[in-house]
């Protein structure tokens, strides 16, 4: 007695006269096994009978009617076999569908559900900034409503938070992340470690005073900014309001180990800058260091279109200058970092010499020779850094 394969159940004709419907695999067994399908009946009363006696006469003459029928009976036991094939196959496809759809909604789920927190992130930002300025006017008309003698000070007042408020929408349009920022500050700590307290001219949201903090390093910062002071406060960072340079006047001479400005000198007039490199000069041990980054002007993009993005930007402010600017102050080791430079997408394509005929490899690499110049003149880099060190 042969044993069912091993992939596929024993079966019995029974479940063909069950409630349920047989499946596919019932439906194969059955025709390519070629199992005999008894008609069921009800063996009492007169036309059960009659199906009986009909049933044994079809086994009577069945010997003599499979020879005529062999043929038939094989083609549509094919037919069946074959449909049964192709039922299969639609089925693998509905279920591959099936499960291209539910895949699909699960990404537009989770889509969906990234857009609601992000927008949920702004709309609250949003609420806090409101309610902080609808609080901040109601503290200012409060005071005009008792002090009617100064209408024109509230006024500048009101003008300064809505300049502030501005100014902090535009940093982080345009400046980037605060994980953007002080992931680009990392550059700098090697040089800042171990060298005493660092000081933060415009420190701005604390960025770097934050990963200052972070990597061991002592660091406080100023700025004029009452909101980004507020927020530098709000980490529990060491920052006061005020002006830089009465801060560096008034600071004993070499007791700090840093001086640290990012993106402040280029909203300085040019005379202002010489004179806040040789205070914080003074303001140095021996040893100390100082760090200046702004935008980088040997870039035409960066100088004749980013630049301008913010509107208190006044003028650029060539490295060659701000280097000579620290030698004249009595830095000594003065070198200049490169930043951020273009990513490829943005810059001017390149031809492939691979892909071109010999007789015109020479000309092509003239032509990329030709752009590297152009795309240095174009893009370059969109910062630099300039580091000077005080004498021992």
């Amino acid at each position: 007695m042969s044993s069912p394969e091993p992939d596929r159940p024993s079966r019995d004709i029974e479940v063909f006269f069950r409630e349920e419907s047989p499946s596919l695999e019932d439906w194969r067994w059955l025709w390519e096994g070629n199992h005999p399908f008894p008609v069921q009946t009800d063996k009492t009363g007169l036309r059960g009978r009659f199906t009986l006696l009909v049933k044994h006469f079809v086994r009577l003459i069945r010997p003599l009617v499979s020879p005529l029928l062999g043929e038939l009976y094989v083609r549509q036991l094919r037919y069946n076999v074959v449909l049964l094939d192709h039922l299969d196959e639609h089925r693998a496809r509905l279920a591959h569908l099936e499960a291209v759809k539910r895949e699909g909604f699960d990404d537009v789920s989770r889509h969906t559900d990234a857009l609601f927190a992000l927008v949920d992130q702004k709309l609250d930002r949003y609420r806090r900034e409101s309610q902080h300025l609808w609080g901040r006017l109601g503290g200012l008309l409060a005071v005009a409503d008792t002090d009617v003698q100064r209408p024109a000070v509230d006024v500048q007042s009101l003008e300064d938070v809505w300049r502030e408020q501005g100014y902090l929408e535009l940093e982080d349009r345009f400046r980037g992340t605060r994980e953007e920022i002080a992931g680009r500050m990392e550059i700098y700590v090697p040089y800042l470690a171990d060298r005493g307290e660092v000081l933060d001219l415009g420190c701005g949201r604390g960025e770097s005073l934050a990963l200052l903090r972070d990597r061991g390093v002592p660091a406080r910062g100023i700025d004029s900014s009452e909101e980004m002071v507020g927020e530098c406060r709000k980490q529990d960072l060491e920052v006061e309001q005020g002006d830089l340079f009465e801060v560096l006047e008034h600071l004993p001479e070499g007791q700090l180990g840093g001086v640290i400005s990012f993106h402040v000198i280029e909203h300085l007039p040019a005379e202002s800058i010489d004179r806040l490199v040789r205070l914080a000069w003074r303001a140095l041990r021996p040893a100390g260091v100082l760090v200046l980054e702004t935008p980088n002007p040997l870039s035409l993009v960066v100088a004749a279109r980013n630049f301008w993005l913010d509107p208190t930007h006044r003028r650029p402010i060539h490295p060659e200058t701000l280097k000579l600017t620290y030698e004249l102050a009595g830095f000594d080791q003065v070198e200049q970092i490169d930043l951020r430079p273009f990513a490829d997408e943005d810059r001017l394509p390149e031809l492939a010499l691979a892909d071109l005929p010999d007789d015109v490899k020479h000309l092509a690499d003239q032509v990329n020779q030709l752009r590297d110049k152009l795309d240095r003149l174009l893009y370059g880099y969109q910062d630099y850094a300039m580091i000077g060190t005080k004498p021992s």
